[in-house]
């Protein structure tokens, strides 16, 4: 019996022990002061923002391309739908004169306008593009059929296309406008958005300080004055500020002067060559962005890829996020 008791004494002592650590560890822990290894949580992957190869900017998701040829002559001034635009490319055309190739995919502008035909150096810069959709008026008649056969584009030729409508207010040919949601119903096929060799971020080492540039052709000039206030280049053309109806001034983030070989086209305009400027090949381009200047050297050895820009150190020159324009100018 005296050893049954001594038996019973010693597991209520245990019991009391085992207690008594139980509750002085939920103590500590809630006090913080316990050693108890916490679950370890994997840590959730950092989901980079969706930009757009085109502007840099954050956008939801790629939309198809759409490329617009839009007049510049005085008459079509000012134009709609320009501030809307991912790039805006410059294009000499005959008579000295210049043309847009606007190209959007980010936003879609109601109204775009006014447009104009189409040149055979079109056909060369949108290839970068895979498939888009490209608007236009027309084409001269060899050329014409030369788009329609060859082209890797959604055809949207105005001559067999809804949407387009003419501006009563203006003066024909300068009228011609279209519906953007009409266009892109009928190119449900259009390519997306991709990379095509533009770079955006903080700007490289170097660069000068530059108030503005300009640019001309025979018989059109161009200016781009740095405004800090916009964190753009404010657009002058042949001695004018440059305006939209829908937008504004023109005032794009980065602006491209590519020099180039403009040669001819094979393809007549009034009895004439227009010019074909070359947007595959290499040269020396000046870069503006953020109130400065960088001579870079661009390259594009295929018609189906890209253009790469690099400063004279050999670094990928980077833009500001935004709009860019590219003025493809005479060497």
């Amino acid at each position: 019996m005296t050893w049954i008791r001594q038996h019973k004494a010693v597991v209520a002592v245990a019991a009391v022990v085992v207690l008594a650590g139980l509750v002085t560890g939920v103590l500590l822990a809630l006090r913080g002061g316990g050693q108890a290894n916490p679950v370890s949580a994997t840590p959730s992957p950092t989901v980079q923002p969706l930009r757009s190869p085109f502007t840099g900017e954050t956008i939801p998701s790629l939309h198809r391309v759409l490329a617009v040829k839009i007049d510049n002559i005085v008459y079509a001034r000012p134009q709609t739908g320009l501030t809307h635009a991912d790039i805006v490319y410059v294009l000499p055309v005959e008579g000295g004169l210049s043309r847009f190739l606007a190209v959007f995919s980010s936003h879609y502008p109601p109204v775009i306008g006014p447009v104009r035909s189409a040149r055979e150096d079109d056909l060369e810069l949108l290839r970068q593009f895979g498939r888009p959709a490209f608007a236009y008026s027309g084409a001269t008649a060899t050329l014409l059929p030369y788009i329609q056969r060859t082209a890797r584009i959604v055809d949207l030729y105005s001559g067999t296309t809804r949407g387009y409508y003419r501006d009563t207010s203006r003066v024909a040919p300068y009228n011609l406008y279209a519906h953007t949601r009409q266009l892109m119903a009928q190119a449900p096929h259009a390519s997306k958005a991709r990379d095509i060799g533009f770079r955006f971020g903080a700007p490289p080492p170097g660069g000068k300080a530059t108030r503005s540039a300009s640019v001309s052709y025979p018989a059109a000039s161009f200016r781009f004055t740095w405004s800090a206030a916009k964190h753009g280049w404010l657009v002058s053309m042949d001695g004018a500020p440059a305006r939209t109806i829908d937008g504004g001034r023109l005032a794009p983030a980065t602006v491209v002067i590519q020099r180039t070989t403009v040669r001819t086209s094979r393809f007549l305009e009034y009895g004439k060559p227009p010019p074909y400027a070359e947007s595959v090949g290499s040269g020396t381009a000046l870069v503006l962005r953020d109130g400065k200047a960088w001579t870079t050297h661009w390259s594009r050895p295929d018609a189906n890829g890209g253009t790469t820009f690099t400063t004279t150190s050999g670094q990928r020159m980077t833009f500001t996020p935004g709009q860019v324009w590219v003025v493809l100018a005479y060497r």
